[in-house]
């Protein structure tokens, strides 16, 4: 029998990645998403639930199986502020992954980033890194936290940031001391984490920037 995989954040750069290859992965009976909106994917694989992140109480026990990717987040600017950005990157995500651990689900993968940590005077960065301590303090068997360098792929909306950063980076990714802060694709993030899931037998562990590299062809 296969696995039942969970995930949130499915619309996103890396959650919509990770969607579609575990869709094509053998490994995993179901896919199951918890989302504002449906995905519009035609899979018997898929469990798609349209669910109010505000209202978790109300499908909390819908959270059942093997793991739960965590891709959710915005940005400032699509949140309208810190504050809303806070209950969504932050809130949303410690809720249902404190509910997939207390429904018994053994693996839980974050998608964190780049120089997260909880003492970081960067609202972004500090609220990142207080997730990851967070988590970490969970009952999983498993705890996984990604936290890549910048994310390179297309989006449903725009960043002109991230593409300004990613013009300049790219190019100078082979300078030796450049080279662990280079960008990667959300579907390379994607496919590490999967890999993770499926091959690394720690119960806890942070990859950081290119240590997510390593991850990519370890099926």
């Amino acid at each position: 029998m296969g696995k039942v995989a969970n995930i949130i954040g499915s619309t996103g750069l890396v959650g919509k990645q990770i969607v579609h290859l575990l869709l094509d992965d053998d490994r995993y009976d179901t896919v199951r998403v918890f989302q504002r909106r449906s995905l519009g994917i035609d899979s018997n694989r898929l469990d798609e639930h349209i669910v109010d992140f505000d209202s978790i109480n109300d499908w909390k026990h819908l959270v059942q199986g093997d793991e739960l990717y965590s891709a959710l987040g915005t940005t400032i600017k699509t949140a309208g502020s810190k504050e809303r950005q806070y209950e969504i990157d932050y809130h949303y995500q410690y809720q249902v992954a404190k509910a997939a651990s207390e429904n018994g689900i053994g693996t839980y993968l974050l998608v964190s980033s780049a120089g997260a940590s909880s003492k970081s005077p960067n609202f972004y960065l500090g609220m990142k890194g207080a997730l990851d301590e967070a988590v970490n303090q969970l009952s999983f068997q498993r705890t996984y936290i990604f936290q890549p360098s910048l994310l390179a792929g297309e989006r449903e909306k725009n960043r002109l940031g991230e593409k300004i950063s990613y013009a300049i980076l790219q190019p100078l990714s082979g300078i030796p001391f450049i080279k662990k802060y280079r960008p990667i694709m959300g579907y390379e993030v994607a496919l590490a984490m999967i890999n993770v899931a499926n091959n690394c037998d720690t119960s806890k562990q942070t990859f950081v920037l290119d240590e997510l590299f390593d991850w990519i062809h370890r099926r």
